[in-house]
This record gives C-alpha cells, sequence and structure tokens, in this order.
C-alpha cells in the first residue's frame, strides 16, 4: 500500500513558494546583521573590494609566484618597516602626520564581532547537521550527502591553499550574488526541490511493505 497518495503531490502544487533553504529572515540578518554582513553582502564597497583584492594578492602570491610562508612574511615586515621609516623620516621633515594603526586594525569590537559571527555560524551549522542527519529533513539529506561527495572530488583535484581561496572567495560574492537575484534563485530552488520530493515520496511507495497480521482474540 502506499505510503503517499497523489493527493498530497496536488497539495504540493498549490504549496506558496518559499526561500531558499527555508529561511524566513532577511539574508542580512542571517549574516549576522553586523559589519561582517555589511561587508559579505558589500554594503560597504571599499572595504569588500580591498578584503577581496587582499585575497586574491595572497592567493597569486602562495600558488602562482610560490612564495613560502615565512619567506613571505618576513617580505611583508621588511618592506612595511621600510615604508613607515620612509614616511616617519619625511612626515618630520616637511610636517606631515605621522602614520598610526588604522582604527579598523585597532577596533576591539570589530575583531571581537567578526570571532562572534564565526562561532555563531558553526553552532548554526552543526545544529542544522544534526537535524538533517536524524532523518527529519529527507530531501535535503540526499542533497547534503550528494554536495559532500562533490566537495569530496573537488577536494582532490585542489590543494588546501587553492580550496581555501574558493571558499573565500565563495563567501564574498554568492551572497552578494543570491540577493541580487533572489527571486530567480528561489524560483529555480524551490522547483527543484519539489521534484526532488516527488521522486523521494515515489521511490518510498515501490519499497514493499509486509501485510499487519490481526492478532486472534479468544
Amino acid at each position: 500500500m502506499p505510503i503517499y497518495d497523489s493527493s498530497s503531490e496536488s497539495d504540493n502544487e498549490i504549496t506558496p513558494r518559499g526561500k531558499l533553504f527555508g529561511r524566513q529572515r532577511p539574508m542580512h540578518a542571517i549574516l549576522g546583521g553586523g559589519k561582517v554582513a555589511d561587508v559579505l553582502l558589500w554594503r560597504n564597497p571599499k572595504v569588500s573590494a580591498a578584503l577581496l583584492t587582499g585575497v586574491t594578492t595572497i592567493w597569486f602570491l602562495f600558488e602562482v609566484v610560490e612564495y613560502n610562508f615565512v619567506t613571505l612574511l618576513c617580505h611583508i615586515s621588511i618592506t612595511a618597516m621600510l615604508a613607515i621609516f620612509i614616511w616617519c623620516i619625511s612626515a618630520d621633515y616637511f610636517g606631515w602626520k605621522r602614520p598610526t594603526i588604522p582604527q579598523l586594525l585597532s577596533d576591539q569590537a570589530a575583531f571581537s564581532e567578526v570571532v562572534y559571527f564565526f562561532h555563531w555560524r558553526f553552532n548554526q551549522f552543526l545544529q542544522k547537521l544534526l537535524h538533517i542527519a536524524g532523518g527529519n529533513d529527507p530531501v535535503n539529506f540526499f542533497l547534503v550527502i550528494i554536495s559532500l561527495y562533490v566537495l569530496s572530488v573537488i577536494g582532490s583535484c585542489f590543494d588546501f591553499v587553492n580550496l581555501l581561496f574558493i571558499g573565500l572567495v565563495s563567501m564574498e560574492t554568492l551572497p552578494y550574488l543570491y540577493t541580487r537575484y533572489e527571486d530567480e534563485v528561489d524560483y529555480h530552488a524551490d522547483q527543484m526541490t519539489r521534484k526532488g520530493s516527488k521522486v523521494y515520496k515515489r521511490f518510498l511507495n515501490k519499497i514493499p511493505r509486509g501485510t499487519v497480521k490481526e492478532k486472534k482474540h479468544s
């Protein structure tokens, strides 16, 4: 006997279209709603562009130029010290303002917010993973399995630095692109989810079920 009848599929057609991954809050709130979210969504274009440029430069130095980490760190330190030395000498000679630490780097609250954001996102990830692994969301269970397998294949084709670079670039570009094309992405994701749910239900219906014998009462 089928577990799901045809009426469940017809009801699924008239169900209103939901958001990607069933989210209820705006993307800015999901990303923490602070400075980190502003950077990831490019609401502060200068900082976002500087971060993307810095990550790309580091990747280029490690992968293309093939710098060693210690060598690169020493060269950057030497260059920075020489630049600050020349700046300070010029400032005393021409009456310019001496260099100071940027406020963003000296602001303890900014660093605390970044650490809190990643800690909060990690906890959210673990809770969602436990919810899906417990069999509460069959469609997303298979999607996660497939995604992890695809990620493992991709990981075998790239080294750690390249994979980290791809992840950081994706973090800074995908949320922005999603918010810009939110309606189109939600529509296609909803269609794929409904088709996957139908295939899963049909698969369950094909599993043979034994008849339950009624107990005879004397």
